[in-house]
């Protein structure tokens, strides 16, 4: 089962690994990484349970990399650098949260406390 995203000076765990689903598979809608087909009320809680932890670590993670593209963008020594709003429009966010964004992301690259647990940035 994979671990919960780690706090300060804890080493990050890797989460279950999510496997891609066939195209065939994928396409029916009733079908979503072959929990439908466990019968085990057990098994499938872990399962569902182990995807859950996963998902949520992947998409911390992802905060993680939107946050240091974004202070990477609006670096001022950039000739092509992106306001807040340009950044706020290009991700579907707010000129508020694009600017905690930014602010999180220059942590993150200045290797702040976000690289050893994560660190939500509004």
């Amino acid at each position: 089962m994979a671990e919960p995203t780690p706090r300060r000076n804890e080493p990050r765990l890797r989460p279950a690994p999510l496997l891609f689903e066939p195209a065939a598979a994928a396409a029916d809608p009733e079908h979503f990484f072959d929990l439908e087909s466990i019968d085990d009320p057990r098994a499938l809680l872990d399962r569902a349970t182990e995807l859950t932890q996963a998902f949520r670590a992947a998409a911390d993670r992802a905060v993680e990399f939107q946050a240091m593209a974004a202070a990477q963008l609006a670096d001022p020594r950039r000739f092509d650098r992106l306001t807040a709003a340009d950044l706020a429009e290009r991700a579907q966010w707010t000129e508020d949260y694009a600017k905690k964004m930014v602010e999180f992301g220059r942590d993150l690259l200045r290797g702040g406390e976000g690289r050893s647990g994560h660190v939500d940035p509004v």
